[in-house]
């Protein structure tokens, strides 16, 4: 191979990276709210997981449509706040991963994820992240009429932009690394058939989460819908229970999606408490499934 082919070959390779993030970035931005933002969980995912060399591209991936939305809003706020929205987000976030990333890795030398590592990354980029956004809103509320801004959401936005990255952050990150640990043994989904953790997703935790979703759409009384989402964190703690980290990150991610299919209202407060509330039980259930296990004992022996 020539210097020429392996020069283009490498260009190539950051090309397609900024496509497939570009193409994956829209999806999860067209999915998101302010008070559940998969984007930052398929940043923290990236950032994670991908070799630091395609970081560039993965700015530049984020950057096209990023931009391409601040455009479309220019004759609203201005030629300002598309400068402050066109800063693509996992730049900012970039700043604390490369130290994070240097520090150590998301896996222990015996292959085991450290759960706490991967909570202070979420909880980094989530903070990182709604720093960001609330920048963007402040300068788009001072472009508006002093009337017509409301200066008291710029608080309200930024507790929402935390608690939506950082449940955004739990919803993928830690299913991501779940998945890539039970296909680690065998690479094929075929093993997935063979798995009691996928078999009790299907079988009880999806119709589950599923009558929840549905009894919570028809609730008619505030509490009643209350308890609903309150009781979508009570799956996620059994499968914690039975499989660990990993039976919490996939019901959790599947609980948080349920619980933001209970509203279509923007920054919804009882919503929005219900989602803190599965964000604690969520991070605990990590943390808690991802401890290492104590070694067994030796049985005593008798005289």
């Amino acid at each position: 191979m020539t210097k020429s082919t392996k020069h283009w070959l490498v260009w190539g390779q950051y090309l397609a990276v900024a496509a497939a993030y570009a193409a994956f970035y829209r999806v999860a931005f067209q999915l998101s709210v302010s008070h559940w933002e998969l984007t930052v969980g398929f940043r923290l995912c990236c950032l994670l997981l991908v070799p630091m060399r395609f970081w560039p591209a993965l700015a530049v991936g984020e950057f096209l449509p990023v931009m391409e939305n601040a455009l479309a809003w220019v004759h609203k706020f201005g030629p300002v706040w598309v400068l402050a929205a066109g800063v693509p987000q996992i730049v900012v976030c970039m700043a604390a991963m490369k130290p994070l990333r240097r520090w150590g890795t998301v896996r222990a030398p015996d292959g085991s994820i450290r759960m706490g590592y991967v909570i202070v990354a979420t909880l980094l980029c989530a903070l990182l992240s709604a720093l960001r956004d609330t920048a963007s809103l402040w300068v788009a509320l001072t472009y508006m009429p002093a009337e017509a801004a409301p200066w008291g959401s710029i608080g309200v936005g930024f507790s929402a932009y935390l608690l939506g990255g950082f449940l955004g952050g739990l919803t993928l990150a830690p299913v991501v690394l779940a998945v890539q640990d039970r296909m680690a043994p065998e690479p094929t989904f075929r093993m997935f058939w063979h798995s009691p953790l996928f078999r009790d997703v299907c079988v009880w935790l999806v119709p589950v989460l599923v009558v929840l979703t549905i009894q919570a759409n028809s609730a008619e009384m505030p509490g009643t819908l209350q308890l609903l989402r309150l009781g979508m964190i009570l799956p996620m703690l059994s499968l914690a229970w039975r499989y660990g980290w990993h039976g919490a990150a996939i019901a959790g991610s599947a609980a948080s999606l349920a619980m933001a299919l209970t509203s279509d209202t923007m920054r919804d407060p009882a919503l929005i408490y219900c989602q803190a509330a599965l964000a604690l039980a969520f991070s605990a259930a990590l943390l808690l499934g991802g401890l290492p296990k104590p070694a067994a004992q030796p049985a005593l022996q008798e005289g």
